[in-house]
């Protein structure tokens, strides 16, 4: 009996042992998800450091992109034009910025996000027109300085020839030589981004010099004969009207319409002598003009198709004349009445092509044509009047300075015989 009592014990220790056991996988449990929480708030802090973080990242690089834009409208980057191309330009072209720039994606008219553009901010422009029209509400001020030099020879046959190679009559033998500077002061302003209106006043010098010989005189001595004229030259007033959105592979068309006045003297208004040595019978101006002497107006359109990194561009467009009446002529002998004088419509058209070199220069060639009609006296075609073909071989050049302003020059080299035989252009567009 005295060892049932330590039998019980053990099989009451051994019981309670074996509950503990049963309960010991309870316990590990508990203790693994207490851990696993632990586990989970530390990760919860990470992710909140890195959060904040983050948060300080964006801030510091928006604040890094409004410096940045600050430095860049600083240095002149937000202006659209500069014509060229235009712009573009153009020419500005005058085009302060490329369509191949912009990758299609934002409207001609329409200023570029400067975080964006990061090429040359124009093609050199080498046509009238620029390729790009200015941004809304800004003005833009374009000095520039043209010269043009033209030499031609002209042999007139006053007779008749008995046998071919001989001539019984007169040999009038001129050589003339002229020199023109016109100095202009062109302002457009951005109405739309669709819509630009422009003005230019130029200011015209002119020097000519004939080498001939008098007719109906036996001398072999050349006469020598020097005219100049100058003054403000024909006001002009252009508004340029983008028609499509274009973008992508899309080109763009620029629409316009030019009005030229008669603000300069005309060649009806200059004296024309006929009485100095080398004029006889044909007449020297001692005076010379710096205008045409009729309004004229002049729709035209412009493509710009952007092909990275260039741009090919062209256009076409139609001056038309007014006539005028009761025209006369002033003369050393007095007024001569001429009468009804309608010039002849001038078509014209223009291609060519620009590149962007880097980030502050770019290049532009092109070539121009223009055919100019008959003159009509009274109806009728006046005599020795023909159409003329006038055609042009243009190279253009772009800088962007230190300032932001751009320097554009242009060289024009004649095909033909009646076109000038050389023209420099400079422009400096002034965005404000």
């Amino acid at each position: 009996m005295k060892n049932k009592p330590t039998r019980i014990a053990l099989a009451l220790g051994q019981g309670f042992a074996g509950i503990m056991l049963l309960a010991l996988p309870g316990l590990g449990a508990a203790a693994d998800t207490e851990a696993g929480g632990a586990d989970m708030l530390r990760m919860k802090q990470q992710i909140t450091e890195q959060n904040a973080q983050i948060d300080t990242l964006k801030a510091n690089l928006a604040r890094q992109e409004a410096a940045l834009s600050e430095l860049r409208r600083s240095l002149g980057f937000e202006d659209v034009r500069g014509r060229g191309p235009d712009t573009v330009p153009a020419a500005d072209a005058n085009v302060p910025v490329t369509m191949a720039q912009r990758g299609g994606q934002q409207p001609v008219g329409q200023a570029p996000d400067p975080a964006r553009d990061t090429r040359s901010r124009e093609i050199a422009p080498i046509f009238e027109t620029p390729g790009v029209l200015t941004a809304p509400g800004k003005w833009v001020l374009e000095p520039s300085l043209q010269y043009a030099y033209s030499s031609s020879n002209r042999i007139a046959l006053v007779g008749y020839t008995v046998i071919p190679a001989i001539l019984i009559g007169l040999i009038d033998v001129r050589e003339v030589k002229r020199n023109t500077f016109t100095a202009a002061l062109t302002v457009r302003r951005g109405i739309t981004n669709r819509f630009e209106l422009e003005a230019k006043v130029p200011w015209v010098y002119r020097s000519d010099t004939s080498i001939s010989r008098e007719i109906a005189s036996g001398t072999a001595v050349d006469s020598v004969f020097d005219a100049d004229g100058s003054g403000v030259g024909d006001v002009e007033l252009t508004g340029r009207y983008q028609l499509n959105d274009g973008g992508g592979d899309s080109p763009y068309y620029i629409a316009s319409l030019r009005f030229k006045t008669r603000t300069g003297k005309d060649p009806f208004e200059v004296k024309t002598n006929y009485t100095l040595p080398g004029g006889r019978g044909t007449g020297l101006q001692s005076e010379l003009p710096t205008g045409s002497g009729f309004y004229t107006i002049t729709p035209g359109l412009t493509v710009l198709i952007p092909s990275d990194p260039a741009v090919f561009f062209g256009g076409i467009s139609y001056q038309h004349s007014f006539k005028r009446s009761n025209v006369k002529a002033n003369t050393d002998g007095g007024d001569i009445l001429i009468g009804e004088v309608a010039p002849g419509g001038v078509i014209g058209f223009n291609f060519g092509m620009g590149l962007a070199l880097n980030d502050r220069s770019s290049f532009s060639i092109g070539y121009d044509h223009q055919s100019v009609g008959k003159v009509k006296i009274n109806g009728s075609t006046a005599p020795g009047s023909v159409r003329v073909q006038l055609g042009t071989l243009l190279l253009g050049y772009s800088h962007r300075l230190n300032s932001g302003n751009t320097v554009n020059l242009s060289l024009g080299v004649g095909v033909t015989n009646d076109t000038p035989d050389l023209q420099l252009t400079l422009r400096m567009p002034i965005t404000l």
